[in-house]
């Protein structure tokens, strides 16, 4: 099932409405120009109020390598969204100082952008169409895509479910498309959980699920499981001491 992040949230009303609505991811703006910003105290606040069970992503825009990890490293966030011109180089820097995952984030123009996005070595990629601007990209350019992503960029209660049907992303990323005079509107966000997850059922018949180029493969009951599996292996496989370990074992 397609998973969910409500992102910009920085007021305790925003937690507790999660909480009841259960998304698997939470976002924190880190981004000082971003009309969403928390600082780091007020998120580490509101992290004390979040469901154990949903993951807080931290949104940077070029912040150094060394503060991200130190927001990782202490929990105030769960995983670190690079969303400005972060390259390969910052990815590795990060992994350095901490071991906690990293979606970077692309914005989607052209084929060349989607093709840049699935060679990145971060743990998760997200496709958008620019940093916060609340506007749909063409969708048909992620036809041939092969990795899993998060979709951002102009979702909605009322678009959300059409694009879980047609694209099946490993997540969905809302933002403005949940807001009302500038702040997160509850029933906004119930509404848009509710399309999402009907978007995600619509794949799935009594016998199993439907992958996204069709045939039928396994049980809808194991799917949680074999996303949590494949988030271990995105995680791992680029963990030098992992590897090194796994590869003592083998000798």
């Amino acid at each position: 099932m397609t998973k969910i992040k409500l992102c910009g949230l920085s007021r305790p009303r925003d937690i507790l409405a999660a909480n009841q609505l259960r998304p698997e991811y939470i976002g924190f703006v880190f981004a000082p120009e971003s009309k969403r910003y928390i600082a780091p105290k007020g998120a580490a606040e509101l992290k004390e109020l979040l469901d154990p069970n949903i993951q807080a992503v931290g949104v940077f825009v070029n912040e150094t390598a060394e503060t991200v990890a130190r927001l990782l490293n202490r929990g105030v966030i769960d995983l670190a969204q690079l969303h400005g011109s972060e390259g390969g180089d910052y990815v590795d820097r990060l992994r350095m100082l901490t071991p906690k995952p990293i979606i970077q984030a692309f914005r989607i123009a052209t084929v060349q952008d989607v093709l840049r996005a699935e060679a990145s070595a971060a743990d998760h990629i997200l496709l958008d169409a620019g940093a916060g601007t609340g506007t749909v990209f063409d969708w048909s350019l992620l036809h041939q895509i092969r990795r899993p992503y998060f979709l951002a960029g102009g979702l909605g209660p009322e678009n959300v479910e059409g694009a879980v049907e047609r694209l099946h992303p490993y997540a969905v990323d809302v933002s403005s498309g949940i807001e009302t005079d500038g702040g997160k509107d509850p029933e906004k966000n119930g509404g848009l959980c509710g399309r999402s997850q009907k978007g995600s059922e619509s794949m799935t018949n009594p016998k199993g699920r439907f992958g996204v180029h069709g045939g039928q493969y396994i049980p809808e009951t194991l799917m949680n499981a074999v996303i949590e599996l494949e988030a271990a292996y995105d995680h791992y496989k680029n963990d030098e001491a992992f590897n090194r370990e796994l590869t003592e074992l083998f000798e």
